[in-house]
């Protein structure tokens, strides 16, 4: 049995890696602590005993974090209401040397407020003996009150020396879903034989349709459902469902497999609460290994500790999504390669996997004119590529302000509308990752093979920061299925921070929502003008057009003005008469709200008043959120038809061309009769659906204001050249 020891300097970030603890033990040589080599540590969290109540029910919700070197490398699942949890969960974590102990924390899960400490213990990595499994019970003390008894943590270690494996490694970045802002990373090591080995093995694709039966846990007798998928460290959560104890959620989402041989979908259903705890329904696991590949499988779970069903679809499909080479290994300039992917996305393969709309190649060549993030005049950076729910590192470059990555990575665009983020960090090894500069590409803005200098933007992408960034981009896609995908509901990033309540982010989303608004009722005063004869001719021409137009009246007139308003537009930005004029409103308003996030970033540590006032920010947040909502419609309707993203606008042109043709050509009586035989017929055609509205899902690509002034490239600075280097030289 092993007791626990003081923490020493930080070393250097661990690896996690997936792989099942090798309960056979051979050596029981003596560890020296000089020894360079590189070691997995094989953990098992077993099980608490005795653990602090730290909940008015007089109980916990407990999970532990590991962490060495300042840097967690595992975090368990939630056990609700448990003193005496049973986890049962494994991680192996890859290590430089023994010196760094592994230090435990527990804490006490608060939903929407500051996790409760349940104390603390350290593994002295030292006194393990090689291969030999060792069962170690670890006692938990709070520093602050060393004589208080807060139970104790059941572990089972296995150390196992990697001598002789390559040290230059690659990294996947994965967030982990926690409630503050820090940046916090999971990695997973890749073998430098296989540099162009896939990093993930394949997707879950989940669809949660519906509840049955679920347990009454409000007064009135009903339940405001929602539920929470986890794998790994991948978690999403769904919509909630007011009143009901048969909610219908039709949500589809996918998880990435890293495991060969599966894993464990971990399941648990909320009712949620305004202004306290929300309460726990019930839990259910999906087995990932028992079910077969390329094959959906309709699942009926019942909810543990509680009552109730969950109905899901569930589908494991083989992937080749995303990977990562060296500059001198890179598809597209093997000429096969592209042939084949060029053929992929053919005009000619239409319908072939309607899912797979394209090819992305992102080159990171290199940056320069770093900011300076340590006290050296240094920084430590590496490189994040994020399309959607795809996220690569690259590996660090320490003590360079303009570090060479050379860098190629591949994905599959599922939406030609997906925005590429590339972010910049400083690599801290005692404390999270340092942010340095980020640029958001729109795929469709993209000019293929153009090494370009990208200038870094702060977090809200609204001006500029140190350094610029050097990137080639090549994307390959076919046109109609990008088309086709348009109509469809938009992939939702599921690990995307919780909402905050902000005084500058309400402001801007009332002054957007009062722009929206202040068009129709300017709309309406000039109406209204017409009718009072305040001009005379302006009143008569609007007199003589309203008899014109309401004798001679049509359908298909609608989606004919609309389509002469977007053509109108389109003339003007091409004769040289764009009125489109840069948001400089937004952008000012988006300026303030970086300062104060800059603020809440420096008192994340602390409670605020906000926090403890918990049920007024939700309430605050909801209305925040319906200002945001309400005004990105008003911009999107008004960006499509000012030409702000061609490819949609050109969409729309084709679409209403069609309506107007149906109109003009089949009686209304047939149309809506169709529309109607669909409506009905549809849930007994396909009875687990995705409810959608094409409308809506096309509106959802359009960029608000907002994400426009996001999305600007920001001029760079004359000396940066992206040209300043021979191409032929980069590889």
């Amino acid at each position: 049995m092993l007791d626990s020891c003081k923490l020493k300097s930080a070393c250097n970030l661990p690896f996690i890696c997936n792989k099942k603890i090798n309960t056979a033990g051979t050596s029981n040589a003596e560890v020296p602590l000089a020894d360079p080599g590189m070691y997995q540590l094989d953990i098992t969290l077993r099980r608490g005993q005795s653990l602090a109540a730290r909940d008015r029910g007089g109980t916990s919700d407990p999970y532990v974090k590991f962490k060495i070197g300042g840097k967690e490398v595992f975090r368990s699942k939630i056990i609700h209401k448990n003193l005496n949890p049973v986890w049962e969960e494994k991680a192996c974590i890859l290590v430089d040397h023994l010196r760094e102990p592994l230090y435990i924390k527990v804490f006490d899960y608060d939903f929407g407020l500051q996790d409760d400490f349940m104390g603390s213990a350290f593994l002295d990595l030292t006194q393990l003996e090689l291969n030999r499994p060792t069962d170690v019970t670890l006692t938990l003390k709070d520093p602050h009150y060393p004589d208080h008894d807060l139970g104790i943590i059941l572990l089972s270690v296995i150390l196992i020396p990697k001598e002789g494996e390559s040290r230059d490694v690659t990294m996947l970045m994965r967030k982990s879903w926690k409630r503050s802002s820090k940046f916090q990373t999971q990695s997973l090591r890749l073998s430098d034989l296989h540099r162009k080995s896939h990093l993930w093995r394949g997707i879950v694709s989940i669809t949660l349709i519906e509840g049955r039966d679920l347990k009454a846990m409000d007064s009135n007798g009903l339940s405001d459902p929602y539920v929470k998928f986890r794998l790994g460290h991948q978690k999403y959560k769904s919509k909630i469902m007011p009143k009901t104890l048969n909610p219908q959620w039709r949500e589809q989402f996918d998880f990435h497999l890293y495991e060969e041989r599966g894993g464990i979908i971990d399941i648990t259903a909320w009712d949620k609460d305004a202004g306290k705890r929300d309460d726990f329904i019930g839990r259910c696991q999906v087995d990932l290994s028992a079910l077969s590949r390329e094959q959906t499988h309709k699942l009926e779970l019942q909810l543990e500790e509680g009552e109730g069903h969950l109905v899901l679809l569930v589908t494991l499909t083989a992937s080749a999504t995303v990977s990562i080479s060296d500059l001198s290994i890179n598809s597209l300039e093997d000429q096969k390669e592209r042939e084949e992917i060029l053929k992929r996305y053919s005009p000619l393969r239409i319908f072939h996997n309607l899912k797979d709309v394209g090819f992305l190649q992102v080159k990171v060549i290199r940056a320069e004119g770093l900011m300076a993030a340590d006290v050296t005049g240094k920084s430590d950076p590496f490189c994040v590529v994020e399309l959607n729910n795809d996220r690569l590192l690259t590996h660090t470059v320490y003590k360079n302000l303009n570090p060479e990555w050379n860098k190629v990575f591949t994905f599959n665009i599922k939406d030609i509308h997906s925005v590429l983020e590339v972010t910049v960090y400083d690599e801290d090894r005692d404390r999270s990752a340092d942010f340095l500069g980020k640029v958001a590409i729109p795929l469709l803005s993209i000019q293929n093979g153009e090494q370009k200098a990208y200038v870094l933007k702060n977090k809200q992408l609204t001006g500029p920061t140190k350094g610029v960034i050097y990137l080639e981009i090549d994307v390959i896609f076919n046109a109609v299925k990008a088309s086709l995908r348009t109509l469809i509901p938009k992939e939702q990033k599921y690990i995307e921070e919780e909402n905050r309540l902000s005084k500058q982010l309400l402001l801007r989303n009332f002054i957007r929502m009062k722009r929206c608004v202040m068009v129709l009722v300017n709309a309406a005063y000039y109406v209204n003008s017409c009718f009072d004869w305040d001009s005379p001719p302006r009143s008569l021409a609007a007199f003589v057009l309203f008899l014109f137009v309401v004798w001679n009246f049509e359908l298909y007139m609608i989606p004919l003005v609309l389509l002469l308003l977007l053509t109108w537009n389109y003339f003007l930005i091409i004769s040289g008469k764009d009125n489109r004029q840069r948001d400089t409103v937004v952008e000012d308003m988006l300026e303030d709200e970086e300062e104060e996030d800059d603020k809440d970033d420096k008192d994340s540590e602390k409670k605020g008043f906000i926090n403890k006032i918990y049920a007024i920010q939700e309430v605050c947040v909801s209305v925040q959120n319906i200002l945001d909502e309400v005004a990105s419609f008003g911009e999107r309707i008004k960006n499509t038809f000012n030409w702000t993203v061609p490819f949609l606008s050109w969409l729309a042109i084709v679409a209403l061309c069609v309506f107007t043709v149906i109109l003009y050509c089949i009686p209304l009586r047939y149309i809506v009769l169709v529309w109607g035989i669909n409506k009905f017929t549809k849930k007994l055609r396909s009875p687990y659906a995705i409810d959608n509205n094409e409308l809506l899902d096309f509106l959802s690509r359009v960029p608000s204001d907002v994400q426009v002034v996001q999305y600007q490239e920001l001029k760079p600075d004359p000396s940066h050249s992206p040209y300043k280097r021979k191409k032929n030289n980069l590889g």
